[in-house]
């Protein structure tokens, strides 16, 4: 497959395998070794490269990019950074502030920071959350990328699209992804590559037969109707937090702690729901909401509710050749949903329980109730008993403590390496509590809450 695109302001034509890596190509083939290759999973960020296309410039992770996702597009690695003889603004700040120290690491932060200075973001510990490595320690990062903020980002042309053939892995609108992925059913589709990366560079799987969905426009978009949020299953999950800023600001962080901003910039809507897992995080506050899932096979579509796409785990309602184009997400509701996720590390990480409550209270009394969860089964799942037991009741906390019992009904969660099932349990019914809690105005984030000197 022979790939289109500019490296470090050079034209490129590359014939790759449709698996190879951004990393290993950067490497490998051309030498450029300031990439490093750290967890090699989308984690610590030490791979970050820039890659820009028309909608502007992201920091993604080059380790889990497959190489025909760059078809068209630029890439800026550590040593494209500076212009001429001239250091970027960041790496000046990074070596006046005295911020690397065994300088592994160092580039991919240089590269996350001088994402977000082009891009005029000053939110630095979230630019910085998919780097993980501080052998420095923080102040110095931070104290560099606010002394380099005081720098203008350079203005530059606009993006220039590349005459870039068309792939025959990659389809360029619905109709013909629905077309080739008929004759080919078992063809893995491949949207933003942050799971099937990993089935690559970690479980070395050879993907035979594959279809990159990034070429297809008319699956990426928001459509507002009067009454919903239309989203394209090709959007990223970077455009979710900032959509829901203002109507549902619990779900908007939800969205922000997605992961990090490398893999929130790759990652998408549909990829997330498509994937089928219990601990993605998108699903159980879509389910919350009364998402709904549209599907197409060849000609045909049809939409289902969200909560039934999942069967049990592993399996979807998905028929071969299948995909999902949208996923609609009714308005209602969105003033009362609260999201929680609860992980180990608070940025970056997979949720142990993810809990979403959709509770409507009208004259003290319960009227009604949604609450789905991610981590407490074999897939993301709605708490019947749950809502049961508050429906109809008084919002008390009397209501509260007693239905948690029915959590039993609900769910029998599992134990792994992220957390016991017990825990499990547990934490999903104190996050019943903290709904509770914060209608009543009282402090419960974890970020808010500080213990009283003695």
């Amino acid at each position: 497959m022979e790939i289109t695109f500019r490296l470090n302001g050079e034209r490129v034509k590359s014939t790759q395998n449709p698996t190879d890596t951004l990393l290993d190509y950067l490497r490998e083939k051309r030498g450029l070794t300031g990439t490093k290759e750290g967890c090699n999973e989308g984690d610590c960020g030490a791979c970050t490269v820039i890659v820009e296309d028309e909608t502007g410039p992201v920091p993604l992770n080059a380790c889990i990019l497959l190489m025909p996702q760059l078809h068209g597009k630029s890439i800026t690695t550590v040593e494209g950074l500076a212009s001429q003889d001239k250091l970027h603004p960041v790496q000046d700040a990074m070596i006046d502030e005295h911020g690397s120290q065994c300088g592994f690491c160092t580039p991919g932060i240089v590269m996350s920071l001088a994402a977000a200075h082009a891009s005029g973001d000053t939110d630095i510990e979230d630019a910085l959350a998919g780097n993980l490595c501080r052998c420095t320690g923080y102040a110095p990062i931070l104290r560099a990328a606010q002394k380099a903020a005081l720098t203008a980002p350079d203005t530059k042309t606009p993006f220039e699209p590349l005459e870039a053939p068309a792939l025959l892995e990659r389809p360029e609108s619905i109709d013909e992804l629905a077309g080739i992925y008929a004759l080919r059913p078992n063809a893995t589709l491949i949207a933003g590559a942050t799971d099937v990366g990993l089935w690559v560079t970690k479980q070395l799987r050879n993907l035979d037969d594959v279809i990159f969905l990034n070429g297809v426009t008319d699956l990426k978009g928001i459509t507002e109707t009067p009454d919903a949020f239309v989203i394209g299953a090709m959007t990223p999950i970077s455009d979710l937090a900032p959509l829901f800023a203002t109507s549902c600001p619990s779900l908007s962080e939800m969205f922000r702690r997605f992961s990090s901003k490398q893999v929130r910039s790759a990652a998408t809507l549909g990829g997330n729901i498509a994937n089928g897992s219990p601990i993605g995080d998108s699903p159980p506050p879509l389910i919350a909401l009364n998402a709904s899932v549209t599907l197409r096979r060849g000609e045909d579509s049809r939409t289902i509710a969200l909560e039934d796409f999942f069967v049990e785990y592993g399996k979807q309602d998905r028929a071969p050749s299948e995909f999902v184009t949208h996923i609609t997400i009714p308005k209602a509701g969105l003033s009362d949903l609260k999201v929680y996720k609860l992980s180990k590390r608070f940025d970056q990480d997979i949720s142990a329980v993810c809990g979403a409550f959709n509770i409507t209270v009208e004259n003290g009394t319960v009227t009604e109730a949604r609450i789905a969860f991610g981590g407490m089964a074999g897939t993301p799942k709605r708490s019947d008993a749950v809502e049961a037991a508050l429906i109809g009741q008084p919002w008390t906390e009397a209501t509260i403590d007693a239905a948690l019992p029915a959590f039993d009904q609900d769910y029998q969660p599992m134990t792994d390496m992220r957390a016991s099932a017990e825990y499990r349990q547990t934490t999903a019914q104190n996050m019943l509590k903290r709904v509770f809690a914060e209608s009543l105005g009282q402090t419960v984030s974890v970020l808010d809450v500080r213990g009283e000197a003695s």
